[in-house]
């Protein structure tokens, strides 16, 4: 059971979790023991309530397919129990990410005052760059 809040949890199930050789330097332990692990966890098969899948759906995030598959590597540490507590710790951030309400932003317009200094600014430039023209 993985616990996102008080009132959602995960069955174990629902999350498919593989052992593989992790990549890149680390000498002959990366040659023979399997210690990444590769986690997917399907948004539209899993038992969230619908408020997570429609807000994880919308997300814009590389971990997460076309078909709403997340997909989380981890090969960080030495240890197969190490990395599965990893790609645990970081699917269940990923989850609870979408729980925080965004603010609003909310259209602004430049002071007046800021306006006329971007202006000025730009008098003086084309000023010092009118000076630069060749003399005849």
């Amino acid at each position: 059971m993985l616990q996102i809040s008080p009132h959602v949890t995960i069955p174990d199930s629902e999350i498919d979790i593989h052992a593989m050789r992790s990549q890149g330097a680390g000498g002959q332990n990366v040659n023979k023991v399997s210690s990444a692990i590769h986690l997917q966890f399907d948004i539209a098969a899993s038992s969230l309530p619908p408020f997570y899948k429609e807000e994880l759906l919308k997300l814009r995030d590389s971990r997460i397919s076309d078909d709403g598959v997340i997909t989380i590597k981890a090969q960080q540490y030495r240890s197969q129990e190490q990395n599965r507590e990893d790609a645990l710790t970081r699917l269940s951030e990923l989850i609870r990410s979408v729980a925080i309400p965004r603010k609003k932003r909310r259209a602004t317009k430049p002071t007046k005052s800021s306006q006329n200094r971007r202006i000025e600014s730009k008098k003086k430039q084309g000023r010092l760059k009118a000076l630069r023209g060749s003399i005849e």
